[in-house]
């Protein structure tokens, strides 16, 4: 990727000023989010072995390598959203992102919703672990009581129509 291109983490800068030091091993994340970001773009770019070498050594015999390069390289990564962040500024030690990452995989856009928890130790930032966030249930519209008249407009009672 150029550098003069915008970095596909959505930060708005371009990717030699933003996520591309950081892939490249020129100068660490500052923060749990730029970390978080620039794995992102680990993702979009290709460079799947900075998502090992960005993941907190005691939990790197956990990551199964080739299922990551699979899902990375299948998908075609769309954008980045982060939707809320605790801590993880360039003065703590441990922070909180949480992101949502939309790509299209097999013709579908689908996103990936989770709260990623970073630690930075001997002043590096790592990935630790993340927890998927399931959509919240959406009520649409109010409920309808069993006796008051359908919304479908048939005239009849819900419970005689279409609440059975």
């Amino acid at each position: 990727m150029e550098s003069t291109q915008a970095c596909p983490c959505g930060s708005g800068q371009d990717y030699g000023q933003c996520c591309g030091p950081i892939l490249a091993g020129e100068r660490p994340a500052a923060t749990a989010e730029a970390l978080m970001r620039s794995r992102y773009s680990a993702y979009v770019v290709g460079q799947l072995d900075y998502l090992f070498d960005s993941l907190h050594p005691d939990h790197r015999n956990d990551m199964d390598m080739a299922a990551t390069r699979r899902w990375a390289e299948g998908a075609t990564w769309l954008n980045l959203q982060v939707v809320d962040r605790e801590a993880g500024g360039e003065d703590d030690e441990r922070g909180v992102v949480e992101f949502i990452a939309t790509f299209k995989e097999k013709g579908v856009i689908k996103p990936h919703r989770e709260r990623a928890n970073f630690q930075r130790q001997d002043g590096v930032w790592y990935y630790v672990d993340g927890e998927i966030v399931k959509a919240a249930t959406e009520v649409h519209g109010a409920k309808v009581g069993r006796n008051e008249p359908c919304p479908c407009g048939s005239g009849k009672k819900y419970k005689k129509c279409c609440g059975r």
